[in-house]
């Protein structure tokens, strides 16, 4: 085990926010004891996103430094749906929903762990074969005032809205994950302490030694303001193309810049200092902002993706250009009401979808050799030809070719 003090300090400070016990963890990791260290996710959602990676690169430092990893795809727990943050209830999953978005996070967490050297388990390994009687002991271990005081259900109640009795569950079913694997660490978002501590509850009252606890910081979406979320839209996925990851990136508020520096890169804490101090000199927030999108490239793609995309969208977007790499649509010349025009090319899904953006002015008409210009009403008519090229939003581009 490397029980250095860098490696430490790394593990017990780096993007975290909460150590319980510190002193107990600082201890067990000085003494070169392998540590079976622990992080659950749901897979209430295919993709996992660079807000998940926050935890799972906690877990990669314990791994590197010589530690028993265990992550574990709730696929069990999935079922009941984690109340954390919520002002209601989950909606469910069927399980075969569940089947399909658990079978993605096996190549999802290769992007960070060493798979080949790190345990990955489904929860109902063991939660499927726990019976009634054995989960009336575990009940006996909790009270319910100390599950309704968690603050997502004293909210609740003091707004007068439901608190499901399989909701009261969900701490209890997956702190006997703790137990299962015989956990020494527990690691998660800060918004998972409660369900963290109840598992260092349980194995506490069940006689054994309790499980240190490790949470970190929460990262904010690319709208600025709501946690980062699949279901949101405001997520930026750790398998999504070199392309989309870049240009997600560089849409997230000025704000953000400094915090996904430190909680979405691996950049030295040296190189981030001299980050922070351009920006408080008065550099350009977009040029660092490449940096950043190029950081959080390069790590999940690799060196090469992160230049090319970072050249790339010079091009575009500071340069004007168009891609390299247009995709093309075959349709015939002639005229076309906008809407339409978007719906036979596939920009657009719907026609309530093609009148936003249109509205919004996410829409811009580049004929072949002419003026670029934006259609400001649906009802618009547009002239087709050969060689036009259609940009909906900052980073979609269709270059349209007539129909033979």
């Amino acid at each position: 085990m490397k029980k250095d003090p860098a490696t430490i300090q790394t593990i017990l400070e780096r993007n975290a926010t909460h150590v319980t016990d510190r002193n107990s963890l600082a201890q067990k990791l000085v003494s070169g004891k392998k540590l079976r260290v622990k992080l659950g996710m749901d897979p209430t959602a295919p993709d996992l996103h660079i807000g998940n990676a926050v935890t799972l690169w906690k877990l990669r430092e314990f791994q590197d430094a010589g530690h028993a990893i265990i992550f574990i795809i709730g696929d069990f727990t999935t079922q009941i749906g984690d109340p954390s943050g919520r002002s209601a209830a989950r909606p469910p999953l069927t399980k075969e929903e569940i089947s399909r978005n658990a079978k993605t996070y096996f190549t999802q967490v290769g992007k960070v762990l060493d798979i080949k050297k790190a345990e990955i388990r489904r929860n109902s390994e063991w939660l499927s074969k726990i019976h009634l009687s054995d989960w009336l002991g575990i009940l006996k271990l909790f009270t319910a005032q100390r599950i309704l005081e968690r603050d997502d259900f004293a909210k609740r109640l003091k707004e007068q809205k439901e608190v499901w009795m399989h909701e009261l569950m969900y701490p209890l079913v997956q702190a006997y994950d703790s137990v299962a694997i015989k956990a020494d660490v527990e690691i998660g978002g800060n918004d998972q302490l409660f369900n963290l501590m109840a598992g260092r509850t349980l194995l506490e009252r069940l006689g054994k030694t309790p499980q240190d606890i490790l949470t970190t910081e929460i990262l904010v979406g690319t709208d600025g303001t709501r946690k980062m979320s699949k279901s949101l839209g405001n997520y930026i996925g750790i398998t999504e193309s070199p392309r989309m990851m870049f240009g997600k990136t560089m849409s997230i508020p000025d704000s953000l810049i400094m915090s996904y520096f430190r909680l979405t890169t691996r950049r030295p804490e040296e190189e981030i200092k001299r980050v922070e101090a351009r920006l408080r000199k008065g550099e350009n927030p977009r040029d660092v902002k490449l940096d950043l999108a190029s950081a959080i490239v390069e790590l999940y793609h690799g060196e090469a993706s992160a230049l090319r995309e970072r050249t790339e969208f010079v091009k575009v977007f500071s340069k004007k250009q168009l891609p390299s790499d247009v995709q093309e649509a075959v349709i015939a010349s002639g005229s076309y009401e906008v809407v339409a025009l978007l719906l036979d090319v596939g920009l657009a899904r719907s026609k309530s979808e093609a009148r936003r953006l249109i509205e919004q002015g996410g829409i811009e008409i580049i004929p072949a050799g002419g003026a670029a210009y934006r259609p400001t009403t649906s009802a618009e008519f547009v002239a087709v030809a050969p060689g036009m090229v259609i940009r909906a939003g900052k980073t979609r581009f269709l270059k349209l070719r007539e129909r033979l």
